[in-house]
């Protein structure tokens, strides 16, 4: 795993893009603050810029770093999903790249439990981008075996952990969160 994070982390630190496994499905990744790097995860999954991207962060500390007023409910709902994966909108996003923040200025965080993550966006210090490995529209990978050999060409790096394991990954939970704490199931 050392090799793989110190290779990962190398291709994110020069704005490189990444192929990789997380507590969910297969991902796409990028630097979450560099423009040019999740323009090229949009170029990759052939998405509308409209559309947002999903970040991830190593700890409640990275998200008040990244989310201007965190809404108290949201530290509930992180603690009631436990170890299911749970990506939460929030408002009032801030300190990222333009093209990851919604149009209402929102941002979909997730703080990831895979192993693997957890400590590349500690070695890196910064958020990063996570969006299924595939082109949009089309399923979501759970399995390395499930992407195509396109969407591997397209990556500056892709990482060599978990590609024969066989789990029943699925994407996450996503709740979007108003700063009066109301909060929607966009998925479940």
């Amino acid at each position: 795993m050392d090799e793989e994070l110190k290779n990962a982390l190398a291709v994110l630190q020069k704005g490189g893009t990444i192929l990789y496994p997380t507590d969910t499905v297969w991902g796409l990744g990028c630097d979450a603050r560099n423009k040019e790097a999740v323009n090229k995860i949009y170029k990759i999954k052939e998405r509308a810029e409209y559309k947002s991207l999903v970040i991830l962060v190593s700890d409640y500390t990275m998200i008040n770093r990244y989310v201007k007023d965190v809404p108290a409910i949201a530290w509930d709902l992180i603690e009631a999903a436990e170890k299911e994966p749970l990506t939460i909108i929030y408002p009032g996003a801030r300190m990222l790249a333009e093209n990851v923040i919604a149009a209402d200025g929102s941002v979909g965080i997730r703080i990831v439990n895979d192993e693997f993550c957890k400590k590349l966006i500690q070695k890196f210090t910064k958020p990063i981008v996570s969006t299924s490995a595939n082109i949009s529209g089309e399923p979501a990978p759970a399995l390395f075996n499930e992407i195509t050999i396109d969407m591997m060409n397209k990556v500056d790096y892709i990482v060599n952990l978990r590609q024969k394991e066989i789990n029943n990954t699925k994407p996450s939970t996503i709740i979007k969160i108003a700063l009066n704490g109301e909060f929607k199931i966009i998925r479940k």
